[in-house]
């Protein structure tokens, strides 16, 4: 999901629907277009994110967790602009089914018809535009296996019993 602006909350059946997906494997990705924490989107995020999880709260996800790697080795979060350089995230046991960027990724991705990009990336330009792409395909790829790259320690060990 992403936005610019304050949203309406969430129904309760929305909310109980929501939380049933995430707990059993789903995954979110919160995205802000506007980039000014406290404001408009990351205001009413934070206030669903509550309401979803009342327990838990974003954290910034440290820097060898699975969505970080599940690819490419990231060691910078790119988007449209750096609001902050980090990526947080609600963790329900093991997994992380919410991770929220503040840097605009939709923004660093968009094009126009003919295949121009709408929106120049600061301060880093094409770089920082590249981070964004390679941290889009991370995310698509943790949303999809979660923490597969984190299992690969065991690797030589199922291989030793296969060959048995």
């Amino acid at each position: 999901m992403a936005g610019k602006y304050d949203f309406d909350p969430f129904t309760q059946e929305e909310i109980e629907i929501l939380r049933r997906f995430l707990s059993y494997g789903g995954f979110l990705l919160a995205d802000d277009a506007l980039g000014q924490p406290g404001y408009g989107f990351d205001r009413s995020l934070s206030r669903e994110l509550k309401r979803l999880f009342p327990e838990k709260e974003l954290r910034r996800l440290p820097t060898g967790h699975a969505a970080l790697r599940s690819y490419y080795l990231l060691r910078r979060i790119g988007g449209m602009r750096i609001v902050h350089p980090y990526l947080e995230g609600i963790s329900v046991g093991s997994a992380t089914p919410v991770i929220y960027c503040h840097n605009d990724l939709g923004g660093a991705w968009e094009r126009d018809q003919l295949g121009n990009w709408l929106n120049p990336c600061t301060p880093g330009g094409e770089e920082q535009r590249r981070d964004a792409f390679h941290l889009g395909i991370n995310l698509i790829l943790y949303a999809m296996t979660e923490n597969y790259k984190e299992d690969l320690i065991h690797v030589p060990f199922i291989r030793r019993r296969l060959s048995r």
